[in-house]
């Protein structure tokens, strides 16, 4: 049963999931942490982090992850089949009436309307990522934290680095200081 669950769950989530793998992370999350329970919020943004981290698009990654997690081996092939499926599907209807359509100002017109309410989820989902990741618990700020972000969002914007160079650095620098400093 956990099977059918996770793979519908999974459909649902590629199937909603318009913009990129950035805008399936408050579907995915409200989906598996608060709508089943399957994982906590706390494991979940382990997830997220792990799958931004590893070659591949972060939806079908996070999908990876969650299934096995949830059922093992078969669920990660469950969960990764079930939200692949839908973008198969509708890249190919797409692709078809966006070549048959192209020219239209109605065709241009629809994607300018969706590209705000796709930075709107992926602003979204960095937000609630950044809370988890920067309080400790309600309004106690994790300064760790905060200074890994500042100084990763410095090191991005001003001398443009390779963000796995930040993501290696931060995760280097996480070690040494929650070792000497637990939480």
């Amino acid at each position: 049963m956990i099977y059918i669950q996770l793979l519908l769950s999974m459909f649902k989530i590629g199937i909603l999931s318009f913009g990129g793998g950035y805008v399936a992370i408050p579907l995915i999350q409200k989906e598996i942490v608060e709508l089943n329970g399957w994982i906590t919020l706390t494991e979940f943004t382990d997830i997220i982090t792990i799958a931004e981290m590893t070659p591949g698009p972060i939806a079908i990654n996070a999908a990876t992850f969650v299934g096995i997690r949830i059922a093992g081996i078969p669920g990660a092939l469950i969960a990764t089949f079930g939200c692949a499926l839908p973008s198969c599907i509708i890249v190919i209807i797409l692709a078809k009436i966006y070549y048959k359509y192209r020219h239209l100002n109605t065709m241009q017109n629809i994607l300018a309307g969706l590209r705000p309410a796709v930075i709107a989820m992926i602003a979204s989902s960095g937000v609630t990522i950044a809370l988890m990741a920067l309080f400790k618990s309600g309004i106690n700020i994790n300064y760790i934290s905060a200074g890994i972000f500042i100084i990763g969002i410095f090191l991005l914007r001003k001398y443009k680095l390779n963000p796995l160079y930040i993501m290696f650095g931060a995760g280097a620098v996480g070690i040494i200081l929650y070792s000497l400093f637990p939480m």
